[in-house]
C-alpha cells in the first residue's frame, strides 16, 4: 500500500509540475505577444510621426492655395491638379521638364564618374602597397571629416580661373576624380571584407590588374557600387548649394534651384504649386531607392563588416 501511495504521490506531483510548466509557457507566450504588440505599436507610431510630413505634402499638393491653410489635415476636401498644371509651366520661359532634364544631365555623369573613379582608387588602397599609402589614406579620412564649406571658396576660385563657371563641369569633374572621400572609404571597407583568392587565381590565369578589377572585383563589388550610386543620385538630386554657386543661367537650373524660382518675394506664394513640384522632385529619388533597396541595404551592411 505504501508503494502504491508513493507512486500516486509521484504521479500527482508530476501532473502538477506539468500543469505548472504549461501555465508558465502560456504566460511566457502571452508576455511575448504583449511585448511584440507594444514594440510594433511604438514602431508604427514613430513611423507615422516621421512620415506624416511627407503624407501631408502629397495631400496638400492636391489642395487649392486657400485650403492649404484652412484645412490642416492631409486629405483635401476638393482635390484638384491645378497646382501640378500651373507649377509645371513655371514663371520662366521653360517648363519644369527642362529643369528635370538639367538635373539628370548633372546626376548621370556625376554618378557614373563617382562609381568608376572611386572603385579604382579604393581598389588601389585595398589591394596594393605603394609609398605613402598610409599617409594618403589618412588624408582621405581627413577630407571625409572636413566640412564642405571649407573647400567652397578655393574650389570656386579654381573653377573661375579655369572658365568653368555657369557650366556643369564644376559639378562633374570633382566626382570624376574620386573627390567624394566617403565613397572611397566605403568601397575600401567593402574590399577588405572580400578574400582575394579569386583575384590571385585570375592573375595565375594571366589577367593583369586592370582585367582583374573589371572582370573579377567589380562583379563582387556590385552591392556596394549600387549603394554608392544611390547615395550619389539622392545627394545630387537634393543638392542646392553647388548649383547655386556655380550655375547662373536659368536654362541650366536643376530642380533644386527651379523650386526657388517658384518663391517670389514680391507677391503672395502659390504654395500649392510649390508643394506639387516638390512632390515631383522627390519622386525620382524614392522610385530609384525602392527599386534598389535590397542591394542598397546589402551594400551598406557588408561594407561595415570589417574595418
Amino acid at each position: 500500500m505504501t508503494d502504491i501511495s508513493n507512486a500516486s504521490d509521484v504521479l500527482t506531483a508530476g501532473s502538477d509540475a506539468l500543469a505548472e510548466a504549461r501555465r508558465h509557457n502560456r504566460a511566457q507566450v502571452r508576455r511575448a505577444r504583449i511585448s511584440a504588440a507594444a514594440r510594433y505599436a511604438i514602431l508604427v507610431s514613430v513611423g507615422l510621426v516621421m512620415l506624416y510630413p511627407l503624407i501631408w505634402l502629397v495631400g496638400a499638393s492636391f489642395k487649392t492655395n486657400a485650403e492649404i491653410f484652412a484645412n490642416p489635415g492631409f486629405l483635401p476636401r476638393n482635390p484638384t491638379v491645378d497646382g501640378y498644371a500651373q507649377g509645371w509651366e513655371t514663371s520662366t520661359p521653360y517648363t519644369f521638364g527642362r529643369f528635370f532634364w538639367n538635373s539628370f544631365l548633372i546626376i548621370l555623369p556625376k554618378t557614373i564618374g563617382t562609381a568608376i573613379s572611386c572603385t579604382m582608387v579604393a581598389y588601389g588602397f585595398a589591394r596594393f602597397e605603394f609609398p605613402l599609402k598610409k599617409v594618403l589614406f589618412t588624408s582621405v579620412i581627413a577630407i571625409l571629416l572636413l566640412p564642405n564649406v571649407v573647400t567652397r571658396i578655393p574650389q570656386y576660385l579654381l573653377f573661375r580661373d579655369l572658365g568653368w563657371l555657369d557650366s556643369f563641369l564644376p559639378l562633374w569633374v570633382p566626382s570624376a576624380l574620386a573627390g567624394d572621400a566617403f565613397f572611397v572609404f566605403m568601397l575600401v571597407q567593402f574590399l577588405r571584407a572580400i578574400p582575394d583568392d579569386m583575384e590571385q587565381a585570375a592573375r595565375v590565369d594571366g589577367c593583369n590588374s586592370w582585367q582583374t578589377l573589371v572582370f573579377v572585383v567589380v562583379p563582387m563589388l556590385a552591392p556596394a557600387l549600387i549603394s554608392v550610386c544611390l547615395f550619389q543620385f539622392m545627394w545630387t538630386m537634393n543638392d542646392f548649394l553647388g548649383p547655386l554657386i556655380y550655375i547662373s543661367s536659368v536654362d541650366k537650373y536643376p530642380v533644386s534651384l527651379a523650386l526657388k524660382l517658384s518663391i517670389d518675394t514680391t507677391e503672395a506664394f502659390e504654395w500649392n504649386r510649390i508643394l506639387a513640384m516638390s512632390v515631383l522632385t522627390i519622386t525620382p529619388a524614392l522610385v530609384v531607392f525602392f527599386m534598389a533597396q535590397k542591394y542598397f541595404i546589402e551594400g551598406i551592411s557588408a561594407g561595415g563588416i570589417k574595418g
